[in-house]
């Protein structure tokens, strides 16, 4: 797998795994987990991101 496909697909994975740790704090009215989601969640985007701009660069 291109490097680029790594990061788009680890970069969703986590963005998913954020969300989903996110709702579970705002139900469970756990702020650090909460939190602890949301920071997951940028940091999908930003590998999301990343992966992208390796795509544009490789050709």
């Amino acid at each position: 797998m291109k490097s680029s496909t790594k990061d788009k697909v680890e970069g969703t994975f986590h963005e998913t795994k954020g969300k989903l740790k996110e709702m579970a704090g705002k139900i469970t009215d756990n702020p650090r987990l909460e939190a602890e989601g949301t920071g997951e969640k940028i940091a999908g985007k930003v590998q999301e991101k990343i992966g992208q701009a390796k795509k544009v660069l490789e050709k």
